[in-house]
């Protein structure tokens, strides 16, 4: 019958183990009830199943029509041994992945912890020291001096709003809830105000986006979103003295834009994490923020139904590659 020989996977070889069933003994349906879910099913039933049988994992497989041949009725109990021990691996399989989710949920709550205890309270204790000083009744402070705790208190809320927005922005992308309004959009619209926002000139960056490159389908927000974040990345590990390169092209029904620096690059090892969030490359500075950057600029990409990985640099170094589709070009794939 070929079920003996049926190498247990989880939910596809238990769904197997059942076609091959019914089809065997002639059944006009076989399904497996565990509590209040049906895992599998194989061909039709009536209001009722005509037969059942309960197995040693607490589900119940249940027939619609019966063999009345009693060497088959045989066979059917070792067949029912099968499906049990895949009743058995899909429940372990599930409780392992349960496993996984909540290590992996505990992971990021202490990272969050971790990083938070440092990232916010740094801006929050200038804030507040700047601000009582402001208010010391025992120092007399001259105006440039005031000029300078205010700027200080200034920058620092300024840096707490910018940590907690993209905390919201990243809790946004893995809830699955990020509001997208895309349309047709030049590159230049979105890199240019990402230049004048981190303040980078023509010493900081070399540009490469050519006159005729066709408009790409991206929501303007998120996308300028995306061009300061890997900017900002760039620039931050680009040495003294070297320059990012931005440079855009178009390919089939897509446009990529490719941010490239000549700095450290990333540990082959490393290449799968690097998007995830709270990942500092092993900074050990506490200058570098809450390692949302990358990872804010995957789901905003991701967002609007582009990609991004990144590539070596030749010569050494990080390139970031983000793909997004065309405007005007439906069902474009890209790879």
């Amino acid at each position: 019958m070929g079920i003996a020989g049926s190498v247990l996977r989880g939910d596809d070889a238990l769904q197997a183990l059942l076609d091959r069933t019914r089809e065997a003994f002639g059944f006009a349906g076989v399904r497996i009830r565990q509590g209040n879910e049906e895992p599998a099913t194989s061909g039709t039933f009536g209001e009722s199943p005509d037969a059942s049988t309960s197995l040693p994992s607490g589900a119940v497989l249940e027939f619609a029509g019966a063999p009345d041949d009693p060497t088959q009725r045989r066979l059917l109990r070792v067949v029912e041994q099968q499906l049990d021990a895949a009743v058995e691996h899909r429940s372990l399989t599930r409780t392992a992945l349960d496993a996984e989710r909540i290590a992996a949920a505990d992971r990021v709550r202490s990272a969050i912890l971790a990083a938070v205890g440092h990232d916010v309270r740094r801006p929050i204790a200038a804030a507040s020291a700047a601000v009582q000083s402001l208010r010391a009744l025992d120092v007399d402070l001259s105006r440039a001096d005031r000029e300078a705790l205010l700027a200080t208190a200034d920058e620092s809320l300024g840096q707490l709003a910018v940590l907690l927005a993209d905390l919201l922005d990243v809790s946004r992308v893995q809830a699955g809830v990020l509001a997208v309004a895309s349309g047709p959009l030049a590159l230049d619209t979105v890199v240019a105000p990402a230049l004048d926002e981190l303040e980078l000139g023509p010493d900081d960056v070399d540009l490469d986006l050519p006159a005729d490159l066709p408009p790409v389908l991206a929501d303007p927000v998120l996308l300028q979103r995306v061009v300061v974040n890997l900017l900002a990345n760039a620039v931050r590990y680009a040495p003294d003295g070297t320059r990012v390169r931005v440079a855009a092209s178009a390919f089939g029904g897509g446009v990529e834009l490719r941010i490239a620096d000549h700095g450290p690059g990333i540990p082959s090892d490393r290449v799968d994490e690097v998007f995830q969030p709270f990942q500092r490359l092993g900074d050990t500075d506490n200058e570098t923020g809450l390692g949302l950057g990358l990872a804010l600029a995957r789901g905003f990409t991701e967002g609007m139904g582009g990609t991004i990985e990144v590539d070596d640099t030749p010569g050494g170094g990080l390139t970031v590659v983000v793909r997004l589709p065309i405007a005007g070009h439906v069902g474009v794939e890209l790879r």
